[in-house]
C-alpha cells in the first residue's frame, strides 16, 4: 500500500482511543476479574502507555466516525465559526444535516442543534480527560517504576498534555463562556461551571506551566507536537481574546522576534497536500491529518472536513458543505490602489450575481482565488471549477470551499473510506503565524500604536501578493504542481484582475482598527474564526443581522433566521451535559443566559 502519511501523533488511532478511555476507566478495569483485551495495568503503566495514552489526547484534536454522529467537533470549527458569521452557507442542499440549518439560523435551542452541541462539548471534554488521564498515568508510572521514563520526557509529556488541556478548555470557554476547568487531581466530574472571565485565568496557568516544562523544539523532533514555542503563542492568543493588551504585546513580540515561526513565500503553501510542504514556518498548531497509513476507514484523515468538498460533478464526488457566502466574495473585491472596497465604498456588498471568470472586470484579491472555487476558474490543479459541481446552487449558492482541498499532484488522496476523494492528509491548522501577527497587530492598535499595526498588516498583504491561482495544468492539460502557482499579473491568468496593495502611512487608531480587523477576514475566511472575532469585537450583532437582512434576499432559507441578540453572546450548554451534572438532585451546571 502507497504510504502518503503515517504521521506518529495519528497513527494507530484505534489503539490510542483505547488507551485513553481504558484508562479513564481505571476503576472499571482494575475491578474486572479479567480486564477486556490486552489493556490491563502492566499494558498501560510502562512509558508505551504513557506515551500512548498522550497521542490519543492529540488525536482527538479532530473526530472520527469512531467518536462523532456528526460533524460539531471537526479540529476547523466551520460549523461554529463559519457558518454562524458571514464568510460561509451551511450550503450542500436542505435535507443533508438539517441541524446545521438551525445553527446558520441561530435557533440554537432547538433539538436538532442540541446534537451537535453535545458533540463540541463531549469533544473538548473527552480531549481534557484524555490529557487529564496522561498526567494521572505519569505520575503512577514515575511511583511504581523510577527510571521507566526520563526526567526530560516526563517533563516534555507532561507540557504537552498540560498545554492540550489548556487548548481543549479555551475551546470550550469560546463556545460556552461559563464553563468547568478539569485538573488531573479532580475527584468528581460534577463540578459547577465557571464565570466566563475568570476561565482564562485558569487557561494562562496551564500554558504558563507548559511553557516551564517544554523545550524550544518539539520532543523527539516530532514536528506536530506541542513545544514551548507553541504554548508562548498560545498565551498571546489568549491574551488578545481577553483584552489583556499590554501582555499580549510583550508574549506576541517575544514569539515574533525570537521564535521559529515565519510567513510562508506564499499563499499556496498555507493550506496543502503536500508532503514537503506540511508543518512548514507557518505552522503553529495543527491537527496532523494522516491518509493511506492502514486505517481501513480513513478515519486519521481529515474527517471533520470531509463533507467540504465540491459535489457530484466534481473529481471530489461529495458533498457540496461548508459553502462561502455571496458576501465573503464580494469582500475580496479591491479599489484602484488595491486594498479592500468594504474599506471605502458602501456599495461593496451590491453584487448578488454568480462572480465567475467570465464577469472578471472587477479587481480582487488574490486570496479569494485560493479561498473559494468559483466558476471557470482552476480549483488548484483539478481543472476549472464548474456549475456541476454544485449540489443545489438556490440552496448554498455557487461557490466551493478549497482551503481544505488536496492538490491532485500532491498524493494526499485517500484510497480507503465512504468516497475516499474527498478524503485527504491536509493538515488543519488551528493556530498559524499569519493569525498571530493579526492579533499582534490588534493588541498594537488597541494599545496606541496604529502606525506598528499596519506594518504588520502590510506585511501580510505583501505576503498575499506574491503568488495567484495559476492554471494548473501544463501546455498538454495535465494536472502540473508547476502551475499551481504564478505570479498575480501572469499572462496565464484570464480569469480575474488581481490586485493587492498597502495601507499608507498615518492612519490613525480607528482606521488601523479597520484595516486589522478587514485583513484577517480576508486571510483566516473559512478557517473557523470568524464568529469568534466578531462576538469578542462586540460587533457580532449589529454585523449578523445586517448580513442576514442581506443574504435572505439570495438565499431564502436565511429569511427564517433568528434575530442576534445578546443570547446569543454564548452557545447554550447542551441541556444533557446539565441533566449528567445533576448530583443530589441538584444541577451542578447552570445554564447560559436567555436559553
Amino acid at each position: 500500500m502507497k504510504i502518503v502519511t503515517k504521521h506518529p501523533l495519528v497513527f494507530a488511532v484505534s489503539l490510542m482511543a483505547t488507551v485513553a478511555a481504558g484508562w479513564g476507566c481505571k476503576n472499571f478495569l482494575e475491578d474486572a476479574s479479567e480486564p477486556l483485551g490486552t489493556l490491563d495495568q502492566n499494558t498501560l503503566v510502562n512509558k508505551a502507555g504513557v506515551e500512548g495514552s498522550l497521542l490519543s489526547a492529540y488525536r482527538i484534536l479532530d473526530c472520527t466516525s469512531q467518536f462523532s454522529p456528526d460533524w460539531g467537533c471537526a479540529a476547523s470549527n466551520w460549523v461554529w465559526g463559519s457558518v454562524t458569521s458571514d464568510d460561509a452557507y451551511k450550503g450542500s442542499e436542505a435535507t443533508d444535516q438539517p441541524p446545521i440549518d438551525d445553527i446558520e439560523q441561530f435557533h440554537w435551542a432547538t433539538g436538532k442543534a442540541e446534537g451537535y452541541l453535545n458533540t463540541k462539548w463531549s469533544g473538548v471534554y473527552e480531549g481534557v480527560n484524555r490529557a487529564n488521564a496522561t498526567l494521572r498515568l505519569l505520575k503512577q508510572v514515575q511511583d511504581t517504576k523510577p527510571g521507566e521514563i526520563s526526567d526530560d520526557d516526563a517533563k516534555g509529556i507532561r507540557g504537552e498534555a498540560i498545554f492540550l488541556r489548556a487548548h481543549y478548555h479555551f475551546e470550550a470557554w469560546r463556545m460556552w463562556g461559563n464553563v468547568p476547568y478539569y485538573r488531573e487531581d479532580d475527584s468528581t466530574f460534577k463540578k459547577p461551571n465557571m464565570q466566563a472571565d475568570a476561565v482564562p485565568t485558569e487557561i494562562l496557568k496551564d500554558l504558563d506551566e507548559a511553557i516551564g516544562l517544554l523545550g524550544t523544539g518539539p520532543r523527539n523532533g516530532q514536528k506536530g507536537r506541542a513545544d514551548q514555542w507553541t504554548a508562548k503563542a498560545y498565551k498571546g492568543r489568549v491574551q488578545v481574546y481577553t483584552g489583556k493588551y499590554t501582555e499580549a504585546l510583550a508574549t506576541l513580540g517575544e514569539v515574533r522576534t525570537a521564535g521559529p515561526y515565519a510567513l510562508e513565500t506564499s499563499f499556496d503553501k498555507v493550506w496543502t497536500g503536500y508532503t514537503d510542504e506540511a508543518n512548514g514556518k507557518e505552522t503553529i498548531f495543527a491537527y496532523q491529518a494522516s491518509a493511506n497509513d492502514g486505517e481501513t476507514n480513513g478515519d486519521n484523515a481529515n474527517w471533520g472536513e470531509r463533507l467540504n468538498f465540491p459535489h457530484s460533478g466534481s473529481p471530489f464526488g461529495c458533498c457540496g458543505f461548508h459553502q462561502p457566502s455571496q458576501n465573503l466574495v464580494n469582500y475580496f473585491r479591491v479599489d484602484a490602489a488595491g486594498l479592500p472596497l468594504a474599506l471605502s465604498d458602501g456599495s461593496w456588498n451590491s453584487n448578488s450575481a454568480n462572480f465567475t471568470a467570465a464577469n472578471n472586470t472587477v479587481p480582487v484579491d488574490p486570496r479569494l482565488d485560493w479561498t473559494v472555487g468559483r466558476d471557470g476558474v482552476p480549483y488548484k490543479d483539478w481543472g476549472k471549477h464548474a456549475a456541476s459541481w454544485i449540489r443545489a446552487p438556490a440552496y448554498g449558492g455557487t461557490y466551493s470551499p478549497k482551503k481544505n482541498a488536496h492538490e491532485k499532484t500532491s498524493g494526499a488522496e485517500s484510497s480507503v473510506g465512504w468516497v475516499p476523494t474527498q478524503l485527504n492528509s491536509v493538515n488543519i491548522h488551528i493556530f498559524r503565524y499569519a493569525d498571530l501577527l493579526l492579533l499582534l497587530a490588534e493588541a498594537e492598535v488597541e494599545a496606541g500604536l496604529p502606525a506598528n499595526a499596519i506594518t504588520i498588516v502590510n506585511e501580510i498583504r505583501t505576503r498575499a501578493g506574491q503568488k495567484a491561482q495559476g492554471p494548473g495544468v501544463d501546455a498538454a492539460g495535465l494536472a502540473n504542481r508547476a502551475f499551481i502557482a504564478v505570479p498575480i499579473n501572469d499572462p496565464s491568468i484570464t480569469w480575474a484582475t488581481y490586485r493587492v496593495g498597502l495601507y499608507p502611512p498615518g492612519l490613525n487608531q480607528t482606521q488601523a482598527r479597520e484595516a486589522v480587523r478587514a485583513e484577517r477576514r480576508l486571510e483566516l475566511a473559512m478557517e473557523g474564526q470568524r464568529f469568534f472575532d466578531l462576538r469578542r469585537w462586540g460587533i457580532a450583532e449589529t454585523t449578523l443581522n445586517e448580513y442576514i437582512a442581506v443574504e435572505k434576499t439570495r438565499r431564502t432559507q436565511l429569511g427564517s433566521a433568528e434575530t442576534f441578540s445578546a443570547r446569543h453572546r454564548y452557545f447554550p450548554i447542551p441541556a444533557i451535559q446539565i441533566e449528567l451534572s445533576k448530583s443530589n438532585g441538584q444541577n451542578t451546571l447552570v445554564q447560559n443566559p436567555g436559553w
